[in-house]
């Protein structure tokens, strides 16, 4: 099938997430994920675009959540038949499992949620690939319980993506003693470093962060030996309408992917 040979690629080859944090419209998502492809392409680099089409976890209420599951999925669709690329997003709630996995190949499960066992048994109990990414609040090592949640559910088709580490009052820090410890657990495993560059909930209703850190944390994720590499990518990252101040320019992006050994 060919979920389980994408997750073979992915087990043996380094790869690139990346994709607006959320769908903002769907010009704007065919126009991200075509100039990506193309970086990509050139640089040999195997990609999956990502993009949420719910973002349940605002600080604001009054925040940009997205279009909703319906048109969401719609519009990924569209990208992956278009483009001819896995796609990746995020799921909130059990029931909607089901309904990703008619698009989705990949249900990342949000760091916030990596231990609601209803949530990982639904994604397990589909065909995708499940990526499970670390709370900010618990050891790389203990990524074995959630891990273990998905199996137990028959799934064995597992990615665990690390995203910083909550350091006081809203701060992350990123910890690579966690990456190597979570490759240790035997499945690929995933850097996120858009999110390891945020400041939860630090920008008056809203997360800030810094981007400049994205090209080094590359290198040195890269330096370990690490599977994959989330990114969340923006023409104009200023303009966004959620997580502005982590995400890379798209104009940036070749530069510091260009950084990765094959």
């Amino acid at each position: 099938m060919k979920i389980n040979k994408l997750y073979r690629e992915l087990e043996k080859e380094k790869f690139i997430i990346a994709g607006p944090c959320v769908i903002e419209n769907e010009s704007m998502i065919m126009n991200l994920a075509e100039k990506i492809k193309t970086i990509t392409d050139d640089l040999n680099l195997k990609y999956i675009f990502k993009a949420s089409f719910d973002k349940a976890n605002r600080t604001s209420i009054k925040s940009y959540r997205g279009p909703g599951i319906d048109l969401g999925l719609k519009i990924l669709k569209k990208v992956k038949n278009e483009f001819g690329i896995p796609i990746t997003t995020d799921i909130h709630e059990s029931n909607q499992a089901e309904i990703l996995s008619e698009v989705i190949d990949i249900i990342q499960i949000p760091a916030f949620l990596c231990r609601q066992t209803d949530l990982l048994v639904s994604a397990a109990k589909t065909n995708a690939i499940i990526n499970i990414k670390k709370a900010q609040f618990i050891d790389g090592k203990d990524m074995i319980y959630p891990i273990e949640k998905i199996k137990k559910s028959g799934n064995n088709k597992i990615m665990i993506t690390e995203r910083g580490t909550m350091f006081g009052l809203g701060n992350l820090v990123v910890d690579f003693r966690q990456l190597i410890d979570m490759k240790e657990l035997g499945y690929p495993v995933i850097f996120d470093i858009t999110h390891s560059n945020q400041k939860p909930g630090s920008d008056i209703g809203k997360s800030g962060g810094d981007r400049k850190y994205a090209l080094d944390m590359t290198k040195l994720a890269d330096a370990i030996n690490i599977n994959g590499f989330f990114y969340e990518v923006h023409e104009n990252p200023e303009k966004a309408l959620s997580d502005g101040p982590n995400m890379i320019f798209l104009d940036d992006l070749k530069e510091i992917i260009s950084k990765i050994k094959k």
